[in-house]
């Protein structure tokens, strides 16, 4: 493998690694200096060119095995979409009989593998690991059927999904597509891959860059939290949980233990108040060496009081949805509960949720969609949680996650969206109305507007500038008044 500049691998890994989408400060300070006395921070932020290569390589083999294995997705497809999030260039071994990629990256060490199993994608197994392990990794129970409900009408499947606009509304909307089609070029930026715009139930727009299509997925980054918090809902849906009774997780229940403070709230609203090194870390190591979040994750000390500070990361979208499995207590059939309890309930049969080789989602960006299956998800909260007539989650969800929560990030007071719980909340921005979304680096999105019962979803691989969303959505809506 060529050698790669370590500063160069140092902005790869960040954009490869990270789900944080371009605009999101990864620690917002109060205006008052909370500390009592004067320091230089003169600490040095670096990791090794050893353990980098490894991380990036194990990135490279999750990517490829996914695409290939869960997405069907070409080659030459999957390098575009890699882009600048990997070594190029690395040596890829793909073992088509077996379902594994193997990446190598030093001569001393063994490759770096990822490895699939039927409905839930691939697995990254950690650094120094070999097929061994693979072998072991969790699955769904044989008697699990993974549905097609391709042919059933829309939408639990896509017979009949779309509705006619007037020629006039049409045209507006056309135009408003293809500003968006030209990339950096257009009022928008980024670089769009798919957009679906659905209003009252119906695709009333649709359309993609060559290559894809409505059933081929991509990763979606960080719109899978948004996911998370639907898994949430559930168990409370149940009374399985309490967003707001502290120690979520068994781990944080010892007499005196600081984390025993900690909610679910507040971890769905990113303020748990754990230590994560700038927003990104653990969260590096999970999706790079193959660390286990209830190793890694679960064990990371406390920062400041919980509910005080918005911090952004991953580590706790999969605590939460861990505290989920804690509570359901079967580990047997918990890799198809999001499945059969959500997804396949509202024909997300084409979504895929990524484990670690411990069983965990890594819910906080490791999953796979396509465009049409996150407009499902929009118009279940659109619903306010009911499916064809059954209530999915709490009444009141789609209130609880899109309100804005106590702390946000810094540059929600600089005029840009605020959080809510796991969702961005857009609310008057670029003229909208109350509207909030999943957003996923690279420009996954997927706006729900109420007032307008309208979801705009855009796919992007904005690796080289931001895509303004607000903007776009906000056009979208304006056409088709």
């Amino acid at each position: 493998m060529r050698t790669i500049n370590l500063a160069v691998q140092r902005v790869l890994l960040f954009a490869t690694l990270t789900t944080i989408s371009f605009s999101v400060v990864a620690q917002s300070e109060g205006v008052d200096n909370p500390f009592l006395f004067e320091f230089e921070n003169t600490a040095p932020a670096r990791v090794t060119d050893r353990h980098l290569a490894a991380q990036m390589a194990g990135y490279r083999a999750l990517h490829y095995c996914t695409g290939l294995f869960t997405g069907d997705l070409p080659e030459a497809q999957l390098e575009e979409s890699l882009s600048r999030r990997g070594v190029r260039d690395a040596e890829t071994m793909i073992d088509r009989e077996k379902k594994t990629v193997s990446v190598y990256y030093s001569s001393d060490m063994e490759p770096r593998i990822a490895a699939w199993r039927r409905g839930l994608g691939c697995t990254q197994i950690p650094i120094g690991a070999t097929l061994e392990l693979a072998d072991d990794l969790p699955e769904f129970q044989p008697s699990v059927e993974i549905p097609n409900f391709d042919n059933q009408p829309w939408p639990m499947g896509d017979r009949d999904a779309t509705a006619p606009l007037t020629n006039a509304k049409e045209a507006a909307v056309n135009a408003v597509l293809d500003e968006a089609f030209r990339n950096a070029d257009g009022v928008y930026g980024g670089h769009t891959w798919g957009v679906v715009v659905l209003q009252n139930g119906k695709i009333v727009a649709e359309r993609y860059e060559s290559g894809w299509n409505m059933h081929s997925p991509s990763r979606t980054n960080s719109m899978c939290k948004s996911i998370s918090v639907s898994l949430v809902g559930i168990a409370v849906r149940d009374g399985l949980m309490d967003i707001h009774r502290k120690t979520p997780l068994n781990a944080w229940r010892s007499t005196g233990d600081p984390r025993a403070e900690i909610t679910l709230n507040n971890l769905l609203q990113m303020s748990s108040g754990l230590y994560t090194e700038g927003g990104r870390n653990p969260q590096i190591e999970l999706y790079g060496s193959g660390a286990p979040p209830s190793e890694v994750s679960v064990y990371t000390v406390v920062d400041s009081r919980p509910g005080d500070r918005y911090v952004y990361a991953g580590s706790d979208t999969i605590m939460a949805t861990r505290a989920v499995r804690e509570a359901i207590n079967d580990d047997a059939n918990w890799p198809s509960f999001p499945y059969q309890e959500f997804l396949w309930k509202i024909g997300m049969t084409r979504t895929t949720l990524e484990t670690d080789w411990k069983g965990d989602f890594l819910i906080s960006g490791q999953c796979w969609s396509t465009a049409r299956d996150f407009g499902r998800f929009g118009m279940l909260y659109l619903a306010d949680g009911v499916w064809n007539g059954e209530r999915i989650l709490p009444e009141g969800w789609s209130d609880y996650v899109s309100t804005l929560a106590p702390a946000q990030p810094a540059s929600y007071y600089d005029g840009n969206r605020g959080y809510g719980a796991q969702f961005w909340v857009f609310d008057g921005m670029e003229g909208l109305p109350k509207a909030y979304s999943p957003v996923g680096a690279a420009g996954q999105y997927g706006v729900i507007i109420p007032s307008a019962n309208l979801v705009v979803v855009r796919r992007g691989f904005d690796f080289d500038g931001g895509f303004n969303v607000a903007k776009f959505s906000a056009d979208v809506m304006n056409a088709l008044e």
